[in-house]
């Protein structure tokens, strides 16, 4: 598998390194990213928790909404001009928050960081892997989704650092000053490289096997009317779903569980380095196997992790929620991203996952209401992780009816 690896990415680095930095900018419109610069959102604009959780939900939605419209546009497009737009918009976000005064200028930039970070530029990169590439579509989509644990191991600390050199308002500039000086040259850059001759024609023969993966090109209305998808969705949006609204309120789960601060800071080491490896390893079963096949075995891990901590408690229980949280997330990319390639086509591939994303945006943004709900509510720890390990199983019982090898093909 290794070596699999190597030679594919030095025939295809390109095109492979730009989907993995469009991947890793866009961790600036994350949740994990954001969530360290919450207390002086608050502080700075004499904000409440819950004046800050509505500007946030409402940046999310909205976001989400708009990405189901304007991501559809990848396909008419031209790649570079779409690249260059969702740089300027993440660019613009970051002014606004390095300025920003009040309330509603809160919640225009969180959309503009939301909608461009967390949801252009991740769609852009793996729109272009899962278009691009066919027999090495899972090994393509692995490498550009690195960008995301990549991210979580090195932002959260460069935030700290930057914040507390610099402030946190100036720290917005710092990053957005790297979009257009550092990602944008170099992604349009790479789009040129990747355009050589001996590379064009990898493509070519890449789309060519595509195309014949599937006897009908399916558009965003077909998908729609396809009793196999809705069966699908609560599987694809599980791991998203579940790991917003479990890192959301922490705070929550903490003391409930009898974990420290400290004990989960630790924990998330391991998670990133769960998603890494579990990316990388179900990339390459993808292009053995599809996504078609191992989508019902994506979230069987995420059951197990939140039945243990929903039956007994103990330090090892929190590695073992976050390690198997890691391994749903980091599965999840390539599977569900090979997915709509091997049932649709490619023809109308980025309406489809400008959609996928969009519902998975949306879900992310509904998470954190609910299990507020559920919590102010006075349901336990416990009783929470029960209900969560019960969606999921029921969850993966619907999967079994969806997509079907012979169906998918």
């Amino acid at each position: 598998m290794i070596q699999d690896y190597m030679h594919f990415f030095r025939r295809c680095w390109p095109l492979l390194v730009f989907g993995m930095m469009s991947v890793f900018w866009g961790n600036f419109g994350q949740s994990f990213f954001v969530s360290w610069y919450g207390a002086s959102f608050q502080e700075s604009l004499d904000l409440t928790a819950m004046s800050y959780g509505t500007a946030y939900s409402m940046a999310t939605l909205s976001s989400g909404l708009l990405l189901m419209w304007l991501g559809a546009a990848i396909d008419r497009i031209s790649l570079r001009w779409f690249v260059t737009f969702s740089a300027l918009g993440l660019f613009a976000a970051t002014l606004m928050l390095w300025q920003v005064r009040s309330f509603f200028m809160l919640v225009v930039s969180l959309f503009l960081l939301r909608f461009f970070g967390q949801g252009l530029l991740p769609h852009t990169a793996v729109t272009t892997m899962t278009r691009e590439f066919s027999i090495n579509r899972g090994k393509a989509t692995s490498i550009a989704t690195t960008g995301v644990p990549m991210g979580e191991i090195i932002l959260p600390s460069l935030a700290v650092v930057l914040i507390s050199m610099v402030g946190w308002q100036n720290s917005w500039l710092v990053v957005g000053l790297s979009v257009p000086l550092l990602y944008l040259p170099c992604a349009l850059w790479l789009l040129s490289l990747s355009q050589q001759k001996r590379y064009a024609e990898d493509v070519r023969t890449s789309n060519k096997k595509s195309h014949r993966s599937v006897s009908v090109q399916g558009s965003r209305r077909t998908m729609l009317k396809d009793h196999r998808f809705w069966l699908a969705l609560p599987a694809i949006l599980a791991a998203p779903f579940i790991v917003t609204g479990v890192f959301i309120h922490q705070g929550f789960f903490l003391p409930e569980m009898g974990w420290s601060v400290s004990l989960f800071a630790k924990c998330f080491v391991f998670y990133g380095c769960a998603h890494w490896l579990s990316s990388m390893y179900s990339g390459a079963l993808v292009d053995r196997f599809s996504g078609v096949q191992l989508l019902k075995f994506y979230p069987l891990p995420m059951v197990l992790g939140l039945l243990v901590p929903a039956m007994t408690s103990g330090v090892w229980v929190a590695y073992m929620l976050m390690i198997s949280l890691g391994i749903s997330i980091g599965t999840s990319s390539p599977i569900i991203g090979a997915l709509w390639v091997e049932v649709y086509g490619t023809e109308h591939l980025g309406a489809i996952r400008a959609l996928i994303t969009s519902l998975v945006v949306i879900s992310t943004s509904a998470s954190p209401i609910l299990f507020g709900f559920l919590i102010d509510s006075g349901i336990s720890g416990q009783s929470l992780f029960m209900w969560l390990a019960l969606y999921v199983f029921i969850a993966v019982m619907l999967s079994l009816f969806s997509f079907s090898v012979k169906q998918g093909r």
